[in-house]
């Protein structure tokens, strides 16, 4: 007697991938159009799962070239554009073939997405730091120069002296460690996508809870970027302790 369909997905369900694809294999000659309308299914989630460790596999080329290396590390930051709030750096250190799926340059990822990425980066990374730099520091050295500042902190704040430096686009000066700058590393390094995940989640918590403290701009929307609304808030109340003074002074002036 021929299993019911029911039963025969709970049993794809509960297979792990290989046993999955004998299953697959097993019941393609089941005719009855529910289980092919099943086996289907489950065929374009192999798919999908196929192309993406495609593109994590070539996301893996500089870390690839840096194999010798016992501690690769990548490096980003969140945070440089905004008119309040911090610039934030992120660095990881990711073991050697660790898979993380969807990473990706943070840009590209809805919150929920991030948010999930956060929790499996922390929990698999061999290391992480945070580095940041308050507004008043931006304020008094430049955001280049805070953005770099940031970066070296969160070096610091690994607790491992890495062999490698990805950045995402920029040469840190003052670190003593062998960097490679990498244009739009985000999205081609997945060691630069984690540090950029890593940044930008921490930011943006960082930003909500300002909001609690400032509540006339609705930093937990916009986290301190310059929308219309925050511009206009802003225009409205004047600035609050958060906001960079050297980025907003002809808002004001005007």
């Amino acid at each position: 007697m021929s299993k019911g369909i029911a039963e025969i997905k709970k049993e794809l369900e509960r297979a792990e991938a290989e046993e999955r694809k004998l299953l697959l294999e097993f019941y393609a000659s089941d005719t009855r159009a529910g289980v092919q309308s099943l086996l289907g299914k489950y065929r374009r989630q192999e798919e999908k799962l196929a192309a993406e460790r495609q593109r994590l596999e070539e996301m893996q080329e500089f870390e690839r070239q840096y194999v010798h290396c016992t501690y690769i590390c990548g490096i980003d930051e969140a945070g440089r554009g905004p008119l309040a709030g911090p610039v934030m750096a992120g660095a990881v250190i990711l073991p050697k073939n660790c898979e993380i799926l969807y990473l990706n340059d943070s840009k590209k990822l809805s919150p929920k997405r991030r948010e999930a990425l956060y929790d499996e980066i922390m929990e698999k990374a061999a290391a992480t730091g945070i580095g940041m730099a308050k507004p008043e520091r931006i304020d008094e050295i430049n955001i280049l120069q805070a953005t770099y500042e940031a970066m070296r902190m969160a070096v610091s704040n690994l607790g491992i002296v890495p062999d490698v430096l990805l950045n995402d686009a920029v040469r840190i000066p003052l670190l003593d460690i062998e960097q490679v700058p990498i244009v739009k590393g985000d999205a081609r390094s997945i060691s630069i996508a984690a540090a950029s995940i890593l940044a930008k989640v921490t930011r943006d918590r960082l930003m909500e809870e300002y909001d609690k403290m400032y509540p006339l701009y609705g930093f937990a929307v916009h986290k301190g970027y310059g929308t219309a609304a925050h511009i206009e808030a802003l225009k409205k109340y004047g600035p609050c302790p958060i906001h960079r003074k050297t980025f907003i002074k002809t808002m004001i002036e005007s």
